[in-house]
């Protein structure tokens, strides 16, 4: 007999198998969600706007629909996330900043549409540090985001609410963005299966130089069944992919005779931890034991090219900050507010030399990259890191030290997973990113899928089927899910 936590837990595709044979009720899933949710919620504060009426009439909906034989699509009646800055009609989106005044979107956004039109039940969205720009679970608006693993460590960001609905067993799907990592990230630190996909692959309503939206979950095959969702096609996205036949479900396959680069050298930012290198070393080695051909990758990014990307990306959030009243200002993330002030009055000649750099961050990578048909990697040079502190280096100059190894992904437009493939000596977790060629999203999918099944069994993450409790000494405050911090 499932728990309630079993049950909110359960892989999608056992749910929508169960919906089918009629084992399962999506309303007893639901409600089964919703139990874990109150449990958890206090600690793990992963909600901006929760919906437990709505989403149970959404439930009630789709259980119709199966009892009739006539689900919407192959996420029918399945508890789904989506991350603060996917748009849904009325539903604001301050952006994890509480200096914003949110915009109330008129219309949702293709992710949420095609959410919709395929049964997904939609539990809320979830929350993200001020303008995602912090890799962590700290907001001006929201407070602290927490880990299910252990409260006193970061979800990472700035898909924070997202991964601590994941990795908490908030339903088995989570809507994602990434524009240096804010996917990845929470997946090497929370133990999540996720993917970056090809930029494009994922319609966007607000598409910008390397942002993607993508799937948050703990399977890998759970990843790929919201990809036949999210990938579908939509005009708004003027950058997007042209529509492509992808049988997301092609997971089946070995690796031999593939091969796979091994990059443990971001050649910029901080080194990496002895036992984050042991774990993606071990992670190779399983590749080689089944016949794969590993061969180490030499850096191919540089510290220049990574703080030109960061002042790239100051001069636009400092653009964004400037534009508020001073009063409102002051309400933002102090670190945030540091941070982009390094990118006032910059140039319009330097601007334009740091997007220069990012167009080499591109050619670069898809050039070291291209003789592999996957690069192994660290996600971060670093495992998970006080919830309190807005970054994993608080150092002066040493802001994206962290991304050394998942930004170039995102200018170059190449796929990029993240698999569990270890732990710490303290139990925290370790993921391994695995990139392919660009536009092989299922490729990529295919070997993570791989790996997952031939992982040791030491790398298997054992959920944490608890809430943790809040960390002791200190003093915490914790909003409702009902009234945020306004």
């Amino acid at each position: 007999m499932l728990t309630e936590h079993g049950l909110a837990a359960m892989p999608a595709v056992e749910m929508v198998a169960g919906f089918a044979d009629r084992t399962l009720s999506p309303v007893q899933v639901h409600d089964a969600v919703q139990s874990v949710i109150e449990a958890r919620e206090s600690v793990l504060n992963a909600f901006w706007v929760r919906d437990p009426d709505e989403s149970r009439k959404a439930a009630l909906a789709s259980q119709a629909r199966w009892a009739a034989g006539e689900p919407l699509g192959p996420i029918d009646g399945v508890p789904v996330t989506l991350k603060e800055n996917i748009a849904r009609r009325g539903v604001p989106m301050p952006s994890g900043n509480a200096g914003v005044e949110p915009v109330i979107p008129e219309v949702d956004a293709p992710i949420t549409a095609r959410v919709v039109e395929s049964g997904g039940v939609i539990l809320g969205s979830t929350v993200m540090p001020d303008w995602g720009m912090l890799s962590s679970g700290v907001s001006s608006r929201h407070g602290i985001a927490r880990s299910p693993w252990n409260a006193a460590w970061t979800t990472g960001g700035s898909s924070s609410g997202a991964g601590a609905a994941a990795a908490g067993g908030y339903g088995p799907l989570h809507v994602g963005t990434d524009i240096g990592g804010s996917i990845r990230l929470p997946g090497t630190w929370l133990g999540l299966a996720t993917l970056k996909p090809s930029y494009g692959r994922i319609p966007l309503d607000t598409p910008y130089l390397g942002r993607n939206a993508g799937p948050m979950s703990r399977t890998v095959a759970d990843a790929a069944l919201f990809m036949r969702v999210l990938s579908r096609p939509d005009p708004r996205d003027w950058s997007s992919l042209p529509p492509q036949d992808i049988d997301w479900s092609a997971l089946d396959g070995d690796v031999r005779g593939l091969r796979v680069g091994v990059h443990l050298d971001a050649g910029c930012g901080e080194p990496c931890d002895a036992e984050i290198l042991a774990a993606v070393n071990r992670a190779a080695a399983v590749f080689e034991a089944a016949g794969a051909v590993v061969e180490p990758v030499e850096p191919f990014m540089s510290q220049d090219l990574l703080d030109d990307l960061d002042l790239f990306w100051r001069v636009r959030s400092w653009n964004d900050f400037r534009e508020l009243a001073p009063e409102a200002g002051l309400r933002v993330h102090p670190y945030v507010i540091q941070w982009c002030q390094g990118g006032a009055d910059i140039s319009g000649t330097r601007l334009l030399q740091c997007y220069q750099q990012i167009m080499r961050i591109q050619a670069r990578t898809v050039a070291a990259t291209l003789p592999y048909d996957l690069v192994l990697s660290p996600v971060a040079p670093v495992a998970a890191f006080p919830a309190e502190q807005p970054m994993p280096f608080m150092g002066d100059g040493k802001t994206m030290s962290h991304i050394g190894f998942t930004a170039p992904y995102n200018m170059s437009g190449q796929p990029a997973a993240t698999v569990n493939c270890g732990f710490t000596a303290d139990r925290r977790p370790i993921g391994v990113q695995i990139a392919g060629r660009r536009f092989d999203d299922l490729g990529v999918l295919r070997a993570a899928a791989w790996y997952e099944r031939n992982r040791p069994a030491d790398a298997v993450p054992r959920w944490p089927d608890s809430a943790p409790g809040a960390p002791t000494g200190e003093k915490t405050t914790w909003t409702t899910l009902e009234g945020k911090k306004p």
